[in-house]
């Protein structure tokens, strides 16, 4: 069977998912929704999507879509999670699952009544370097004393990862320290019980705390520091660095070394290197196999509940 989907948000997270897929047999995009109609037209035509459209419900309702990947602005997530799941579609939302703790709660209870498969897009979990981390993890062979994480960025303005305007705010903490939160908790195979955060001032513009410095700790005694910042002319992206009880590994995306900076090689961790293209194929498997996915919404939730905590934190001081 031909998994057939529609997918929301022709930026560039939604490419990257398209270009993904085209690696993933048995699976087709049939349509692709998007805010402005000529752009979401030309990427149709680069990658053979027959139907385009600004509005999801058009997607949702052709009977032959059996699920939809959501690349949309942080504040869509919940609701269009919820459309997806009421029209009876299997559905993929990108990070941030919500940047509210109960919309995501409305997923989770929904999901829950319906069975069918809902997951987020903890990329993390699927990168080749951090799957060779938790392999080593579940094999006893590496435990987690500290992790420290900086995500860097330069985005004084409001720019896409293409350069682009973008017609939505990013954050750092609903979006950026997800990941870390999720992968922290998920690597230590322990819940966090310990959480503090501190921000630099808020922008005048934007409205968001351009500096962030996030700590925590796991039931099992772990800790992580994360920094974050959007103020950052440097390298851009996130850096992990896993102190452990046997060694130090250092990831970057899909590359891994060790913490003397010999290369580790993790070509054969997957069929891919892609985390993107990975997380894709849980995705469809999970459809294919009538299963929980690995990062379904059930299991990012209580990422999202330390972010809220957190969030009430900083609103308080």
């Amino acid at each position: 069977m031909t998994i057939k989907v529609a997918l929301a948000g022709a930026g560039a997270f939604g490419i990257k998912h398209l270009d993904g897929i085209k690696n993933i047999d048995g699976v087709e995009v049939v349509s692709l929704i998007s805010r402005d109609l000529a752009k979401t037209q030309e990427v149709a035509d680069k990658y053979g999507i027959k139907h385009v459209t600004t509005d999801l419900a058009d997607s949702l309702a052709i009977k032959e879509v059996d699920a939809v990947i959501l690349c949309t602005p942080t504040q869509m997530h919940a609701s269009q999670t919820i459309a997806c799941l009421e029209a009876g579609k299997h559905v993929q939302v990108e990070i941030p699952l919500c940047d509210v703790l109960a919309d995501g709660e409305k997923v989770i209870a929904l999901q829950k009544q319906s069975g069918l498969v809902a997951m987020c897009g903890h990329t993390r979990r699927f990168n080749p370097s951090h799957q060779y981390v938790h392999k080593k993890i579940t094999a006893g062979e590496f435990n987690i004393q500290q992790m420290d994480v900086q995500t860097y960025f330069f985005r004084r303005t409001n720019m896409n990862a293409l350069g682009q305007a973008r017609s939505w705010t990013d954050h750092l903490l609903w979006h950026h320290a997800a990941h870390t939160v999720d992968l922290f908790a998920y690597q230590a195979g322990s819940p966090i019980v310990k959480a503090n955060a501190i921000q630099g001032p808020i922008h005048p513009t934007l409205g968001i705390a351009m500096d962030m410095s996030i700590q925590l700790k796991a039931a099992n005694g772990a800790i992580c520091t994360l920094s974050l910042s959007f103020n950052n002319d440097g390298p851009l992206g996130t850096f992990f660095r896993y102190i452990g009880d046997s060694a130090t590994y250092i990831a970057r995306y899909d590359d891994l070394v060790n913490g003397k900076e010999e290369k580790i090689d993790v070509s054969k961790v997957d069929v891919s290197m892609n985390g993107i293209e990975l997380q894709d194929r849980e995705f469809f498997a999970a459809i294919r196999e009538g299963r929980e996915p690995n990062a379904s919404v059930a299991q990012v939730l209580p990422c999202y509940q330390v972010l809220h905590d957190l969030e009430l934190q900083l609103n308080a001081s």
